[in-house]
């Protein structure tokens, strides 16, 4: 796709990116233990480098939530940062080395509901965080020790006129005329929200005012060499001796690729033009995204759901929107960074919680209930496992889940349960028979009485396990005991009492010529 072709609907999206990943690149690295301009690094490198490298149309990358445990335990491990950096280029080779081998093929083998699962729990844990920013809650929130002493009303109008205006924007007047779908709502909510803070929220008013701890919070350089100071030289001299490091290293690699790899199944899930991407030139582009990071003192790099999420709910169509939120948050940080910390955070949140609710919609309950039991239930507990858990596990929970639906489903399916025609049962067998569903034929053909006539048809049947056939020949001995006759229907023909299904189906049955 033509990078300009769709700049009318990327331009407005990259906006709206800007102002969900500005902050969350901030978070991201303060809750890692990292400087925070290690975080605006990550950013920009995964929106601009990422961003021409990756074949994912709608996919961000950027510093990640998933590995804040991950990072944080490392930096304390290793003892110094520089050695962490040396962790993060390894990883980053690993990962090229990984698209090269082709090992993206991971994603494939994820069930939808699982992703879809993924999408709604990341959907409800964005909503659920944003609501202590949202009411300006001035200490860290605690449920129990919840006080409406604490509670901000600035924060309180501010997002109320921001979800106002974001609500009416994109259902109201977006659907009148083509200039509203062209200005985002978001940019509009955080102009409102600076010009609040300019006009009342610093005029320290008893009610109204809102604190400089509840403002975005970017560094601010004093010089071209302050600015150049906030960059990090990873130790190689130290590093590539360490054992840990390399332990490091290869956990980043793995943990960041699979993150990545269910990032791009999800995206592509929510790409309104259904396009593919290209798993292992993504590991490729990641990988290359982390070695550059490192080197220039950078947190790792994963292609993340909640701005991909974000980029596709605003309407954005190609790689330019991902491209330019890149360099809105370089140019940002250069020449405003004074300015982008008179946002309140309350906005920012008003934004979150829209894409939220977007994401984690309990419609999606219902709409899963429709499609069955074996849909619904993976769906239901990787949302559950995720909010209770973390993401990675919680996925691994939801994975296991999906898995033993599939088989018990894989169980019940095998054939078509005993039907009785007159004095003749018919079983038919799936296209594909495998040792899972032995159990379900066995508890069906038990039920056959002494002097049954019994019709097998394989006629359908591709795949037949070694299993299946040597239980049938273990059941002719005891269908000769208790006179069940036994047709065996295929395309090769009818065999009445064959004297061994081993050599009637030999071993060309894995092939599934019978």
């Amino acid at each position: 796709m033509d990078l300009f072709k769709t700049w009318k609907k990327d331009i407005p999206a990259s906006i709206v990116v800007f102002f969900v990943a500005l902050p969350l690149c901030l978070g991201v690295a303060l809750a890692s233990g990292a400087p925070v301009f290690s975080g605006i690094i990550a950013g920009v490198i995964g929106g601009i480098v990422i961003g021409f490298l990756s074949k994912s149309p709608i996919g961000v990358s950027g510093p990640a939530a998933g590995l804040v445990v991950i990072v944080l335990n490392a930096i304390t491990d290793l003892g110094a940062y520089e050695l962490f950096l040396v962790a993060v280029v390894l990883a980053g080779i690993f990962q090229i080395l990984l698209g090269i081998l082709k090992a993206g093929v991971i994603g494939y083998y994820f069930p939808s509901s699982v992703i879809k699962g993924m999408l709604c729990a990341i959907g409800i844990s964005i909503f659920l965080k944003q609501i202590p920013l949202a009411f300006g809650y001035t200490e860290k929130f605690d449920l129990l020790n919840f006080s409406f002493d604490k509670i901000t009303t600035g924060a309180i109008v501010i997002t109320a006129i921001s979800l106002f205006i974001l609500i009416v924007w994109d259902n109201v007047l977006g659907k009148k005329s083509a200039f509203f779908k062209l200005l985002p709502g978001s940019l509009v909510a955080v102009c409102i929200g600076i010009l609040y803070q300019i006009t009342i929220g610093e005029s320290n008013h008893e009610v109204f005012s809102i604190d400089h701890n509840l403002l975005v919070k970017v560094p601010v350089p004093e010089s071209v060499t302050d600015f150049l100071g906030q960059f990090t030289l990873p130790d190689f001299a130290s590093g590539l001796t360490n054992p840990l490091v390399w332990q490091v290293a290869f956990t980043i690699a793995v943990v960041g690729s699979l993150e990545t790899l269910l990032s791009v199944e999800a995206t592509d899930k929510i790409d309104p033009l259904k396009r593919q991407t290209p798993t292992n030139r993504e590991l490729i582009a990641q990988g290359v995204g982390n070695s550059l990071s490192g080197l220039i003192g950078g947190l790792p790099i994963t292609q993340v759901i909640v701005r991909s999420s974000a980029n596709a709910m605003s309407g954005g169509l190609s790689k330019l929107s991902t491209i330019l939120h890149g360099v809105l948050l370089l140019v940002s940080i250069v020449s405003i960074p004074m300015f982008l910390n008179l946002i309140p955070n309350a906005v920012l949140a008003s934004i979150l919680l829209v894409i939220g609710y977007k994401l984690g919609n309990p419609k999606q309950f219902l709409d899963m209930k429709k499609l069955g039991k074996d849909q619904l239930i993976p769906f239901a507990v990787t949302v559950i496992a995720i909010l209770a858990t973390d993401l990675l596990k919680g996925i691994i929970i939801g994975l296991i889940v999906g898995v033993v639906v599939s088989l018990i489903k894989s169980y019940n399916n095998s054939h078509v349960m005993l039907v009785k025609e007159g004095s003749v049962f018919h079983m038919n067998l799936a296209e594909e028979v495998t040792f899972v569903n032995r159990g379900a034929i066995v508890k069906e053909l038990d039920r056959l009485e002494p002097g049954s006539n019994l019709e097998i048809d394989v006629r359908k049947t591709k795949i037949l396990d070694y299993d299946i056939v040597e239980y049938f020949d273990e059941f002719k001995v005891k269908a000769k005991n208790n006179n069940i006759n036994i047709r065996l229907i295929s395309e090769r023909g009818i065999v009445d009492n064959p004297q061994s299904f081993r050599e009637f189906f030999g071993y060309a049955i894995v092939a599934g010529a019978h």
